[in-house]
């Protein structure tokens, strides 16, 4: 006899067994009343134990495998992901690593460029100071040049009037007078060579 027989044996006779037992003892009224709804309670309990055994314990067992491939799903699901977590950080790390880098050569490339700058900006400093330079002694020869024209002008102005005013018409007529003597002197010359 199987195991689930005698089971349902038991709760099948064994409430019956009482309540026959009870009912020959002549129990006082009520007392029979509670047993005879203990007896439909274990008669209904056990009937229904026994149909729905299988299927609640196909349904359990179901139940059971479902949540533990959710488990081992979740359990590998975790174990990726912290796999990946690594990944993760390694590779953060790495970029750190790699931002630092940049940063250190972006600072050194900027100190070089400051200082390539730097040069030519002193350079073109030198430059504009140099042509500075030239263009003031243009100016100065310029000024120079224009202060001494104007310097001869005056003399010359101041000449003529000197002369004017000390030359008298005689004087005039002797001086172009002795310059015809001299530029006919200096013609005869040449031919008689």
């Amino acid at each position: 006899m199987s195991r689930q027989t005698r089971a349902l044996t038991v709760l099948l006779f064994v409430p019956l067994f009482l309540f026959m037992a009870a009912e020959e003892r002549e129990t006082p009224p009520g007392k029979g009343e509670l047993l005879g709804k203990i007896i439909n309670f274990a008669v209904l309990f056990g009937g229904l134990s026994y149909f729905l055994y299988k299927p609640l314990r196909n349904y359990l067992r179901k139940r059971s495998e479902g949540i533990d491939r959710a488990m081992n799903e979740a359990r590998r699901a975790r174990l990726e992901a912290e796999t990946k977590l690594e990944e993760a950080k390694e590779k953060l790390a790495a970029l750190e690593a790699e931002v630092f880098k940049i940063q250190k050569n972006a600072e050194k490339e900027g100190l070089r460029e400051k200082e390539k700058i730097k040069a030519l900006t002193e350079k073109e400093a030198e430059r504009i100071r140099a042509f500075a330079q030239q263009e003031i002694e243009a100016q100065l020869r310029t000024g120079m040049h224009d202060l001494k024209e104007y310097t001869a002008e005056l003399a010359t102005t101041l000449a003529e009037g000197r002369l004017r005013e000390k030359l008298t018409a005689r004087d005039q007529t002797r001086l172009i007078d002795k310059s015809i003597e001299r530029l006919t002197e200096l013609h005869e010359k040449p031919s008689s060579d």
